[in-house]
């Protein structure tokens, strides 16, 4: 292919390219700027650079990064903290994926995948979890879990990590009515919103209302209320700044919700993000019947996981499955949703094309939709809630 560049990006001395993991390095653009000896670094160095002359909290975890970094950053904007956060997702608050209220404190995802975290040198971090995941970049689970180790050892000296209470790391833990040094107390469910009060080391602190449904994300808010209590932000704008938080596009997004329906899309696309949806789904509404739409995510991870997700899959009362969205990878011999479709036990399941989606959808009598997947699934979330509009 014969690239055009723009004659202002030609001159090197003025030009940086920053590139994710999601290019290949075969990319032709790509191998045109490293031909012609453009700088060229990775997004996460990028980031490091970045962050490293700010104050920067650090969000790690292979689930509920994205979720969490909003939340803080969030709270920490509502505090009027100058703060900065690079967010993984869409903001339903802000309709953004950047938060910027200043720049002398920084909020940043810290990603696991190929090691990008190792960059970052945060003031405060904390890991949400360490949950088997990108073995085709780590092999086993032995080597993610040592390099969530090595990331806690890239927290400036006078930092503090936190940990989520159970992980085998040191630091100050956090849970749900569990005794960890920062815990959720007295949960109670009102009006489809969790009221509690938040243990610290420092005392009570009473009445946090949290809009988001699933302990998972009562977990991710807990952690998020813990780096924001010891940062310094008082209790009242707190309270009132999780009470406001909307949540990020594509996390439990609510697409359609009425008495008789409710359509929800989410990003899951782990076997445990899947768990931690199911129990979101049959805590806020027990005894609903469930439809599960599934695109699995990576062949890599489909061969990983596959009993994991056969497992989460058969809890819910219908499953329609995608063919597998690929991503940066090639077709593995053997990996198809048609086997994972074999290992799910519920009777009602089925391997669907994207064109007969939502003519499948139509056909069921559930009283609850879910979406999931991290591929192009959330492309049909827009057709699948105006058919389904239409036909109610």
């Amino acid at each position: 292919n014969i690239i055009e560049i723009d004659p202002k990006y030609l001159n090197r001395k003025d030009t940086l390219v920053v590139y994710t993991p999601a290019i290949p390095n075969s990319h032709s653009e790509l191998s045109y700027f490293r031909t012609n000896n453009f700088e060229v670094y990775k997004r996460s160095k990028v980031l490091g650079e970045i962050t490293k002359q700010t104050t920067c909290l650090a969000v790690a975890g292979t689930h509920g990064k994205t979720t969490t970094t909003s939340i803080l950053g969030h709270l920490l904007n509502y505090c009027d903290v100058p703060v900065t956060a690079f967010l993984g997702g869409i903001s339903e608050n802000y309709d953004s994926n950047l938060i910027l209220n200043g720049t002398e404190v920084t909020v940043v995802e810290a990603d696991e995948f190929d090691r990008s975290f190792l960059t970052l040198s945060p003031n405060m971090a904390c890991i949400t979890s360490m949950d088997a995941d990108h073995l085709d970049i780590y092999g086993d689970a032995s080597e993610l879990v040592k390099s969530f180790t090595d990331f806690s050892k890239c927290i400036k000296p006078s930092g503090k990590l936190f940990v989520k209470n159970g992980l085998p790391l040191e630091g100050t833990t956090y849970g749900i009515e569990d005794g960890s040094d920062y815990s959720a107390q007295n949960v109670k469910i009102k009006n489809g919103s969790y009221v509690f009060d938040l243990h610290t080391p420092k005392g009570k602190y009473k009445d946090f209302e949290f809009n988001l449904p699933g302990r998972h994300n009562l977990s991710n808010a807990i952690i998020a209320l813990a780096m924001s209590v010891d940062f310094g932000c008082p209790h009242n704008q707190l309270a009132k700044g999780l009470a406001s938080y909307k949540g990020v596009k594509r996390r439990f997004t609510y697409q359609i919700k009425t008495e008789d329906f409710v359509f929800i899309d989410d990003y899951a696309h782990h076997p445990e993000e899947i768990n931690a949806v199911h129990q979101a789904v049959r805590e806020m509404y027990p005894g609903k019947k469930v439809l599960a739409v599934f695109q699995p995510h990576l062949y890599s991870r489909t061969r990983d996981f596959i009993d994991g997700f056969a497992e989460s899959l058969s809890k819910f009362d219908e499953v329609l499955l995608l063919d597998i969205y690929p991503a940066r990878e090639l077709p593995i011999e053997g990996v198809t949703s048609q086997w994972l479709l074999d290992k799910v036990k519920s009777p009602n399941k089925k391997l669907v094309p994207k064109s007969e989606l939502v003519n499948e959808i139509k056909k069921s009598r559930a009283d609850l939709l879910l979406t999931i997947g991290a591929g192009d699934i959330g492309e049909e979330v827009k057709r699948i809630k105006e058919e389904l509009s239409i036909a109610n």
